[in-house]
């Protein structure tokens, strides 16, 4: 009796537990691809991380210094001009590479083919599901910043569009000082410099910085507290 109850129990346990093994594959599953995913945006914010906090110095000094020097020759030269100037030192580079290398395997009677074989074996072509994917990206961000443009200048909240139209009056004396082009330059300088030196006073910025913010914050609660409709909305 004690052996069929165990063979009747068996099939029970083995259809459970064999049950339970899709599931905890299944659970397994989503959380493997999610981390899949997200590593692979992660990849891409790291790397710009490690850029901005120059964790390696001889490849963020090669995209500073590019990118200054394009931006200094724009503030010097117009679009039409750096563009053309780098097409042509670009094309005089690899012309002379090709001409070089052609030299040398003709005078060795070497048959080593096109130097830059192996990038143009490269396959770069866009897929229609990858740009879909960077289509549907794109349009996540353009409707979130025409809702909030909506919200402001429909002043769903007072106090948010009242910043935007003082943020907008300080930036007409900033845009009487600086250009354009003086502005990106200012800001590659910050972004270049202010993580290192945040990351470094760490401590004694977010005091401050905590000190900033509560007197902002003290000083909008009185403000809304004098404005009849923010002060009737909070008693509702």
């Amino acid at each position: 009796m004690a052996e069929s109850s165990a063979a009747t129990q068996s099939p029970s346990i083995s259809s459970s537990s064999s049950g339970a093994e899709p599931s905890a594959l299944g659970s397994g599953g989503s959380p493997g691809a999610c981390p899949a995913l997200g590593a692979k945006s992660c990849g891409s914010s790291c790397a710009v991380r490690d850029l901005i906090f120059w964790r390696d110095v001889k490849k963020t000094g090669f995209v500073f210094g590019t990118t200054l020097i394009m931006l200094l020759s724009l503030a010097a030269f117009s679009v039409i001009s750096v563009v053309s100037y780098l097409i042509l030192a670009l094309l005089s580079v690899t012309i002379s590479f090709r001409v070089y290398k052609s030299v040398i395997q003709a005078v060795q009677k070497s048959e080593e083919g096109h130097p830059f074989k192996t990038y143009l074996d490269v396959d770069i072509t866009l897929s229609s599901e990858a740009f879909h994917n960077y289509m549907n990206a794109a349009m996540v961000h353009v409707n979130r910043a025409l809702k909030l443009v909506i919200r402001l200048f429909l002043v769903e909240d007072l106090v948010d569009s009242l910043k935007l139209a003082v943020f907008m009056w300080l930036m007409t004396y900033v845009g009487a000082v600086f250009n354009g082009i003086t502005l990106l330059i200012l800001a590659e300088l910050l972004v270049f410099s202010v993580p290192v030196v945040y990351e470094k006073y760490k401590t004694q910025i977010d005091h401050y910085v905590g000190i900033a913010r509560d007197q902002t914050k003290s000083i909008v609660e009185k403000i809304q507290a004098k404005l009849p409709g923010i002060a009737k909305k909070k008693a509702e």
